[in-house]
Parts: structure tokens; C-alpha cells; sequence
């Protein structure tokens, strides 16, 4: 592709150079100048009337692909759990749902750690790589047996890739819907106490810690959680995590009226588990802001709640969200592109996420004012099973960019 498109008049959000007045040129896929250039003859030219122009979203750890869910969000890349109908623990699955969504869609594929996502046999992690996975998953579960766990983390390590694991201990969450506690008592719910994610964090620290390797742990949600992963990463563990917007601004008193769009894994926290996530943000301590992505139907949510199955909709509302940790000044605005397209990027291995010279033009132009009210009926997705159904809230993408090809 030769197209060359100069973007002019915006606000720069870029997650390395800070926020900056100027433009961005690209040439074919690459972004070849940004701030104040000369715009070559013959390119075509956008006037972005002061608006955000930032990095396109990184989309780390969805369960679905849904293509106008996720432009509809800003996402142009994302990271596929490895819990899909067949498992992606073999080559030619990991290859194909690497292929798939191109160009509109890059998918990244997280390949199963352990074959069929059993917790018990390695799956073949070096040939997976070489067919396009970047990175590994226990998936929605944790490994049970500990010496599987660190043989997975230690093959991972070896072959640089990172092992993103699912943070709860099933010996205590058992068939758990909830979080033990008044809300769960009142409602009659099966529910599991909260150590349970604190119980599997800790003991996937430190195996990471004694093998060396990379370990993102997908959605912390816990005070506990939160407070063993800061503290291994001052010891210097090589650990980083994650978290949906919907523990950032929801706590279990969101399930009181039975709705099931709140019934998720991890289940929704206590408020003070709530407050703690917003501090980790704060502090740094989180690094990654994902959507959850995991359209459910009718069939799978009509249900009385403990039938139910866990999941959220989450691509379309995920910058929306995210946008309000900005106006509460918990972070920065290129802070937030760090959350959503660096960090994720980083986990993955893959150099995106930045507006810098050299980097894929994967850009999007947002109005962070624009005001809109979360539908569930509205939503593009697949299913509109968000537990924000109802929610007033500010940013719109207006135009998406992927490798320089106009998508929205």
C-alpha cells in the first residue's frame, strides 16, 4: 500500500512523547513523521480540528472476535484467549486464528499452555510460537498442580514468550457465581471467599520469580491481589497485570437486582476491593486496561443467575470507560494510551502502540467529549450483555486507522 496520508491539526496523545500539538504523517503502513512536517505533494490530507489523535487500542486477553465491536471501540489489535472451540493448542489452529481477521484485524493468538487447557500436559509452546502465537494461557482457569505450572513458566521462559495466567485458586472458588460476602448472603448465591485470587497469585509469583520468566496475570480484582504483585515487582519479578473497567468502577452490589450482564469471571468485587483497584491504577501497579470481550446471547444470560454463564461485551465500551479515569485524574490521558495499546503491545511482543516514526500507522482520532448512553440493545457487538447498560458516558472514536488503511 503506497497511500500516503498526512493527519494535521490534532492533540498528539502518544503513551513514550507525552501530549503534543502537530500531526501525523504515514507513508504505505508506517507512521513516517509526527508533531510539524512538510506535507509532501499528492498526500491526502485530514484536518482533525484539534481533536485526540493516539495509538489504536491493543485489546489484551478477548474470548470473541467481533470486527465492529472492536472498531466501534478503537481496537485494531487483539489478543485471542485460547478457550475457543477447538482449544488453540496446536499449530495449524494457532496459525489460522492468526491470519483470520487480516487486514481490518490483527490477531494475536494466546496459545493454551497446556493441550486442551487441562492444567496437566504441556502443549508444543515452540512450534505454537513459530505458527504465530505471542504469548501463552492457562485461559479462564488456573493450573492446579504447581509443578505443571512452573514447567509451563519455565518452557515460556526459555522460548521468551509470556505466560498469562487466570488468577484464582478453583480449590476454593469451587462453582463459586459470586464473592463471598453481604451482597452474595442476601441474594442466596454459591460464593467463595476472596482469597481465593490472592491464594493462586501468590503462588504463580513465585514460581515466575524462581524460573525467571514473564507472567502477566490477566485481571487482578482484589486489596490482597494488588498488594503481592506490588511488592514482587519492587523484588523485581517479571509480572504484570491487568484489569476489565468493569472492577475499576462496579462492586458486587451491581448484582443485586439478580441482572445476569453482571455475572462475570472474576466475579465482582467488594467495595474496598473496588477502591484498591483504583488505587494500583493510580500508583502504577496496573498496567493494563482490557476489555473482557466476551459477547453472550439471550440463551446464555436469561437465566437465574447462578446458571448463567460469566462474560461481558466489552470492546465497544472500553474506551468510553476508560476516559473516566482521566477526568477523575487517576491517570493522565497518555498514561491511559500506555493502559489500552503500549503495555498490552509490550506483553504480546509486538512494537505498536506509540505514535512514533517507524511504528505501524495504527492510529485513531477520538473526541473525548462526545457524550453517549451505553444501550445494551444499541451495542454492535455480537450480544450486548454490558453491566453498564444504561450508563451515560464521554468518547467517541470518529476515525480508525490500521497500518494506514481507513477502517472507520
Amino acid at each position: 500500500m503506497n497511500r500516503t496520508l498526512a493527519l494535521l491539526n490534532a492533540t498528539l496523545v502518544c503513551p513514550v512523547a507525552g501530549v503534543s500539538k502537530g500531526g501525523v504523517l504515514v507513508a504505505g503502513d508506517r507512521i513516517a513523521a509526527t508533531g510539524l512536517f512538510e506535507v509532501p505533494e499528492g498526500a491526502e490530507r485530514i484536518d482533525c480540528k484539534g481533536k485526540l489523535l493516539a495509538p489504536a487500542i491493543v485489546d489484551l486477553g478477548v474470548f470473541a472476535i467481533d470486527l465492529p465491536a472492536f472498531h466501534a471501540g478503537g481496537i485494531v489489535r487483539v489478543g485471542l484467549m485460547p478457550d475457543q472451540s477447538p482449544v488453540l493448542d496446536n499449530p495449524g489452529l494457532v496459525q489460522r486464528a492468526a491470519l483470520i481477521g487480516r487486514p481490518d484485524l490483527w490477531i494475536h493468538p494466546i496459545a493454551a499452555a497446556t493441550r486442551g487447557l487441562a492444567g496437566k500436559d504441556l502443549a508444543e509452546m515452540a512450534i505454537n510460537r513459530e505458527a504465530g502465537a505471542r504469548a501463552v494461557g492457562t485461559g479462564a482457569n488456573w493450573i492446579a498442580d504447581s509443578g505443571v505450572m512452573r514447567k509451563v513458566l519455565a518452557y515460556a521462559g526459555d522460548l521468551g514468550l509470556t505466560v498469562i495466567a487466570h488468577a484464582e485458586d478453583a480449590g476454593v472458588a469451587g462453582a463459586a457465581v459470586a464473592t463471598a460476602g453481604e451482597t452474595a448472603t442476601r441474594m442466596g448465591l454459591p460464593a467463595a471467599p476472596a482469597i481465593a485470587e490472592p491464594l493462586a497469585i501468590a503462588r504463580d509469583l513465585m514460581l515466575a520469580e524462581d524460573t525467571g520468566a514473564a507472567l502477566h496475570i490477566r485481571q487482578v480484582t482484589t486489596a490482597a491481589g494488588f498488594d503481592l504483585v506490588r511488592a514482587a515487582k519492587r523484588r523485581g519479578v517479571r509480572v504484570t497485570c491487568g484489569i476489565t473497567p468493569a472492577h475499576l468502577f462496579l462492586s458486587d452490589i451491581a448484582m443485586s437486582d439478580f441482572r445476569t450482564f453482571a455475572r462475570l469471571s472474576p466475579p465482582l468485587r467488594a467495595e474496598s476491593d473496588r477502591q484498591a483497584a483504583l488505587a494500583a491504577v493510580r500508583d502504577g501497579t496496573i498496567d493494563v486496561l482490557c476489555s473482557g470481550h466476551e459477547p453472550r446471547g439471550p440463551e446464555a444470560k436469561r437465566l437465574p443467575f447462578a446458571d448463567s454463564d460469566a462474560g461481558m461485551a466489552g470492546a465497544e465500551t472500553l474506551l468510553a470507560l476508560a476516559l473516566g479515569l482521566v477526568r477523575d485524574e487517576l491517570v493522565t490521558i497518555d498514561r491511559l494510551f500506555a493502559l489500552l495499546a503500549l503495555n498490552p503491545a509490550k506483553v504480546l511482543g509486538v512494537p505498536t502502540g506509540m505514535l512514533t516514526p517507524g511504528a505501524p500507522a495504527d492510529v485513531l482520532l477520538l473526541d473525548e467529549h462526545a457524550p453517549w448512553q451505553i444501550e445494551s440493545d444499541r451495542l454492535v457487538a455480537k450480544a450486548g450483555n454490558t453491566p453498564f447498560d444504561g450508563l451515560p458516558v464521554q468518547g467517541k472514536v470518529l476515525r480508525l486507522f490500521k497500518g494506514g488503511a481507513t477502517l472507520v
